[in-house]
This record gives structure tokens, C-alpha cells and sequence, in this order.
């Protein structure tokens, strides 16, 4: 295999460009010919390509977002989008794709490999951390972080004026956001689409806490928790608390974005490499992942039908940790 092609899809995350960098990177010490994609399947249909060499990726590892755009392509769905994208990469030569995003991203791939046989190998990029086939995903951790660091602020006034702060965090078929933050953040109470938690456990856990005299609570909220977002369950509350000052806070795409953290840089940077040379030694409709430390390969298939459980433990330590 001399020339592949790469590119970012979905959702962005910090630590994508981490990610270029690394498969980048490690093409040309494998002299291999890299390609950037750029909008994700929007532009392998429209051919908009551009070879990478090392200076493409000079000075992009601390950025946030994805030098190669993304977007969610509708035509990639239809098979003349595929049938497109199929001619312009054949065009250019290229043997094989790295294809950074989620599952939907690696729902196309996978379709996109059943009908053209072009070698692929996903890396997982998305905030959720929702992938089946690795421990983490490439900018879950900056995510928690930035949203650790809001809801330490929002503390601070609620502290101040004694009030009860609804805290509404990504996540909406995972509650990982949620629960890091929550635990991380002090929360009383963290909601996720994982667990049910009905209006009357989240009043009758405030409740032992205003009995041991706390003034102020933090309840942690995924938007797909199943008693609905932050707003409608704030709303579902003060029906039935009378004489607390309720306040909603939605810290929404400023999760996506910002600088990576060290941890989110490492693990793309392991991640993107890990997807250039599995390519280079014949992976392929496979996502690279780490888990337990080591690097694995994951079908396609079973990241997308299986499912990654969320650590009930960390459910059973917010309620044991808010007495």
C-alpha cells in the first residue's frame, strides 16, 4: 500500500488533530503517500483531497477541533453518493482510508467497504465515549474536563446563594460525560439514560441533604436522561419543592471544543498511528481501540450493534459520596 487517505467525520473533538498528526506522521516514516479529506464523506464525494506532508501537521497537536472540517453527509447515504465517492478515490489511487468519527461514521465506512472493498480502519473520536472496542475515545477526557471546570464555577453561586443548580452535560444515549463530571464536580445527584431516576428519587435525595442542613446541591443532568433535559426536569422539580431557588445551566458545544488535554493528545496521537500501520499490515473494516492498555482491533460491526456498559459502580459512589 502506497497511498491512503484520512479524514474526520461526525462530531468534532479535541484531539483530532493529535490524531492527523500521528497517522500523518507516521505515513511518511512508512513512505507512504497521505491524503487529507476535507468535510468528512461530503468531500471524498466532491474529491476534495490534498496530500499531506509533515509540515501540514506542524504546530496542530494543541488545537482543538479538526484541520480537515467535518460534516455529516446525507448523499454518503445514498448509493450514488457511495458510487461518487467510490470514482474519486479510484481517480486519486488511493488503497486505503483512515476515517476518524463514531459510529455513524463507521456505519458508513462499513457499508462503504461491504460494496468497494476499500481497506478502512476507524479511530474513535467522539466526546460520548460511547464506542464499544476501546476504554476511552479520542476527546472524552478535555470534555469532562471543561466540563468539570463550569460546574466547579457554578459551585461557587451556588454556595452563594444557597440555590439548587441543574447542570445539563452532553451525552444523548451516554451518561460517561455526566457521571466523570459529576463525581469529579461534587454533584448530589447525576442523571443518565443508563439508569432510571425518577423526579421523586432526585426530590427525595435533595431532601435527606436539606435535612443535614446543605444549603446549596448540584444535580448533574445527560441530556438523554429519560425524565427528559435539564429544563423539563427542573420544571418537574419545582412543582413539588416549594421555597428553593431552582436555577438551569446548559454548558451545550463548549464541551466539543478547547485546547486537548495531555491525556486526549496521547491517546490520539497512540490511536492515529495504530490506524496507519494496521492499515499498512492489511486491518481492515476495523476500528483501533486501547483497552487495558494495549492497542486492539474492533469490526466495525460489533462497535456499532454492541454495546459499552456504563461502570454502575460510579452511580453507587455519587450516592454514597453526596452524604
Amino acid at each position: 500500500m502506497k497511498k491512503v487517505a484520512i479524514f474526520t467525520s461526525g462530531g468534532d473533538a479535541p484531539g483530532m488533530n493529535a490524531c492527523i498528526r500521528a497517522a500523518v506522521r507516521g505515513a511518511i516514516y512508512h513512505n507512504v503517500e497521505i491524503y487529507g479529506i476535507y468535510r468528512g464523506y461530503d468531500g471524498m464525494i466532491e474529491g476534495d483531497f490534498e496530500k499531506l506532508e509533515s509540515r501540514s501537521v506542524s504546530n496542530i497537536i494543541q488545537k482543538g477541533g479538526t484541520i480537515l472540517k467535518s460534516a455529516r453527509s446525507m448523499e454518503f447515504k445514498t448509493p450514488e453518493g457511495r458510487k461518487k465517492a467510490y470514482e474519486q478515490l479510484s481517480k486519486e489511487g488511493i488503497e486505503g482510508i483512515i476515517a476518524i468519527g463514531g459510529d455513524g461514521t463507521f456505519t458508513g465506512a462499513k457499508i462503504f467497504f461491504e460494496e468497494y472493498g476499500i481497506p478502512t480502519v476507524g479511530a474513535p473520536g467522539t466526546i460520548d465515549n460511547d464506542l464499544y472496542g476501546t476504554d476511552y475515545t479520542i476527546g472524552f477526557d478535555t470534555a469532562v474536563n471543561t466540563a468539570l471546570e463550569a460546574i466547579d464555577k457554578i459551585r461557587d453561586t451556588a454556595d452563594s446563594h444557597n440555590r439548587l443548580f441543574f447542570i445539563e452535560v452532553m451525552g444523548r444515549d451516554s451518561g460517561y460525560i455526566a457521571i466523570r463530571s459529576g463525581i469529579g464536580g461534587g454533584a448530589e445527584l447525576v442523571m443518565v439514560p443508563e439508569t432510571e431516576t425518577s423526579i421523586n428519587e432526585v426530590i427525595s435525595t435533595l431532601q435527606e441533604g436539606w435535612n443535614r442542613k446543605k444549603t446549596s446541591s448540584i444535580v448533574v443532568v445527560a441530556e438523554g436522561d429519560e425524565e427528559g433535559n435539564a429544563m423539563e426536569i427542573a420544571e418537574k422539580v419545582k412543582k413539588q419543592v416549594h421555597m428553593k431557588d431552582i436555577k438551569v445551566s446548559i454548558l451545550g458545544h463548549i464541551q466539543r471544543g478547547g485546547t486537548p488535554s495531555a491525556q486526549d493528545r496521547i491517546l490520539a496521537s497512540q490511536l492515529g498511528l495504530a490506524a496507519l500501520e494496521g492499515l499498512l499490515e492489511g486491518q481492515k473494516n476495523v476500528m483501533v481501540g486501547i483497552v487495558n492498555n494495549e492497542i486492539v482491533y474492533t469490526s466495525f460491526e460489533d462497535c456499532i450493534s454492541k454495546t459499552k456498559e456504563l461502570n454502575q459502580n460510579l452511580i453507587r459512589m455519587v450516592k454514597i459520596l453526596s452524604v
